[in-house]
């Protein structure tokens, strides 16, 4: 038998973003500490998308591809940074 995962999808969303972001902005800190808190910080206030099938995983992804999934993660993700910027832990 083998194991059934649950993933929260939502978690290779933002991590994609904050690196791709950061990628494009070298004016901020992109240590692996930063780089966490913002991930954290972001997930933290957007709601989890977990699946556990591919069906159900082939559905989230196309929801997540949606323009306002995005605005949602950017804005998330604006907040973060600046959270961060303000208190780096590093």
């Amino acid at each position: 038998m083998s194991e059934i995962l649950m993933i929260n999808k939502m978690e290779s969303v933002v991590k994609s973003i904050v690196e791709n972001y950061l990628q494009n902005h070298r004016e901020l800190c992109d240590c692996d500490r930063c780089k966490m808190d913002m991930m954290a910080l972001t997930l933290n206030t957007l709601p989890p998308r977990y699946v556990v099938t591919p069906l159900g995983e082939a559905v989230v992804n196309v929801d997540l591809q949606g323009i306002q999934s995005g605005a949602d993660v950017m804005m998330a993700l604006m907040r973060s940074i600046e959270i961060v910027k303000k208190k780096p832990r590093h």
